[in-house]
């Protein structure tokens, strides 16, 4: 993808998913669902279990996000 035009999400934004909160997960898979697609892509078209694995790693590494380096 030559023309990245990912947004920086707010820090407060980070924060709220990290803790869990919803909406503010729903923020952060909507910023990079362009990019989830493109890596779901196969075999012509996009794979649904792909993506859908995807953004359940996505979901899972952020409580994991570490706030302290």
């Amino acid at each position: 993808m030559k023309n990245r035009k990912y947004k920086l999400l707010p820090y407060e934004t980070i924060v709220k998913a990290a803790a869990g909160e919803p909406e503010a997960v729903n923020t952060v898979i909507q910023n990079y669902i362009r990019y989830i697609k493109y890596l779901s892509y196969f075999q012509g078209s996009i794979n649904d279990d792909i993506q859908g694995d995807l953004k359940a790693f996505l979901m899972e590494a952020l409580p994991k996000f570490r706030f302290d380096r």
